[in-house]
Formats: C-alpha cells, sequence, structure tokens
C-alpha cells in the first residue's frame, strides 16, 4: 500500500471511528490512538512531495508574486535588474548566485536567466537532487566528476568582482521567486561554445544564448532526463 493510500484509509477510518464515538461513547484512548495513525499517514505522504512541488503548491501565483515585487514582467536588460531591491539571505540564494558568478558573469543577463533555468529545470527533474544547492553541489569532491566545473576545479571560490555578484544575485532572486521560464525551452544541459562535449552529439539542442548553447536528452536516454 502507498502512502497516499494508507492516508486516505486512515482519514476515512478516523471519520466512521468519530460517528461511532459519539453514538456510543467510546473511550478517548480509541480515538487518540486513530489520530495518531492518521497523522503519521499525512507525514508520510509529506515525505514523498518533492521540495520543489510543495513549494509550488504554498506559493501564490506567478502573477501575484510579480505584482507583489515590482508590478512588471522581466526584462532582461542591467537597467532592470538595477531597479530590482536587494533580496533577503538564503541558502538557495546564495548557492544560486555563486553558480551564476562562477559559470555566467560574463554572459548578457539574458544568459544569465537562462543558466539560472538550467539549475532550476534540474531541480524539478527526478534525474537531479531535488534542491538547489544539491543541484549544484552534485559531485562535488570528485576532481572534474562534478556537474559546474567551479566546484571541483581544486581552485578556492572567491567573488572579485562584487557588482557583478550583486546582479547575478538579483537574477537568482527573481528566478527563485517564480519567473517565468521561457528561455531554454526546458533544458537540463548547457555547455560554452568554446567546447563540443560528446553528449551533446546526442541530445536535442533547445536554445542557443550568448556563449551557451542549451539541450534537453532525447526520450530514449532516460538516464540523463
Amino acid at each position: 500500500m502507498t502512502a497516499v493510500a494508507g492516508a486516505i484509509l486512515a482519514l476515512s477510518s478516523l471519520a466512521g471511528f468519530a460517528e461511532t464515538s459519539g453514538e456510543n461513547g467510546t473511550a478517548s484512548a480509541d480515538f487518540t490512538q486513530q489520530l495518531t495513525m492518521m497523522i503519521g499517514a499525512e507525514r508520510a505522504v509529506l515525505g514523498e512531495v518533492r521540495t520543489s512541488h510543495m513549494r509550488q503548491l504554498t506559493s501564490p501565483p506567478v502573477e501575484a508574486r510579480v505584482a507583489a515585487s515590482s508590478g512588471a514582467a522581466v526584462t532582461y536588460t542591467r537597467e532592470w535588474l538595477a531597479a530590482q531591491p536587494t533580496p533577503a539571505a538564503s541558502a538557495s540564494l546564495t548557492c544560486l548566485s555563486e553558480a551564476l558568478y562562477f559559470e555566467a558573469r560574463g554572459e548578457s543577463v539574458e544568459g544569465q536567466f537562462a543558466v539560472a533555468e538550467v539549475i532550476l529545470n534540474r531541480v524539478d527533474s527526478v534525474r537531479f537532487p531535488n534542491s538547489v544547492c544539491g543541484v549544484i553541489n552534485q559531485g562535488t569532491g570528485r576532481k572534474y566528476q562534478c556537474q559546474f566545473t567551479y566546484t571541483c576545479d581544486g581552485r578556492a571560490e572567491v567573488v572579485n568582482e562584487p557588482r557583478a555578484y550583486d546582479r547575478v544575485q538579483k537574477v537568482a532572486a527573481t528566478m527563485l521567486n517564480g519567473a517565468n521560464r521561457s528561455l531554454t525551452g526546458g533544458a537540463t544541459y548547457y555547455h560554452t561554445r568554446a567546447v563540443n562535449p560528446r553528449w551533446a552529439r546526442q541530445f536535442n539542442r533547445t536554445a542557443a544564448i550568448g556563449v551557451h548553447l542549451f539541450y534537453k536528452p532525447p526520450r530514449r536516454l532516460s538516464q540523463y532526463n
């Protein structure tokens, strides 16, 4: 029996028990036991829901988030970014900001948003870790075996361009707040034009933005989805 089915069964049992309890005066201890079972089943169900999906379920609609922040759609310019407020700190914001800084700070604003899309698309994919920091640090600790080179190239990650970091931090915050992902066609992979990885020959290119090319794996290569 799945956790979802278990939760439904527990809820049904509790509902029937509550009716019986009201009519026959069943002991409160039995009711407490039934309630405990229901809460346990509910927790099991919630444990199966991916973090990203839970965030989508509990977040306000995109239109509301946009209206609450700037009242306007995203514009891929430095001027638009400069007008955005400094975001509140969080672990996800730090991870995504650092990834954009070390992977795409030399890109156009549009290119930085595109790289952010790939990272968040991976968060939503069952083939990758289900958190921003988990996606970015996947494989870290094994030299050149990581997903994002800067996390395993043996060099210290030092931010030497604070203005560039401020910009990518606002890009990261905008994406984490639910901005539309319309640039890369759902891509979960990318590389720069300076390299030609073997895997790219088998994947479907979805976009070319700035110095980066973006891809989705074909369905037959399910291990990459």
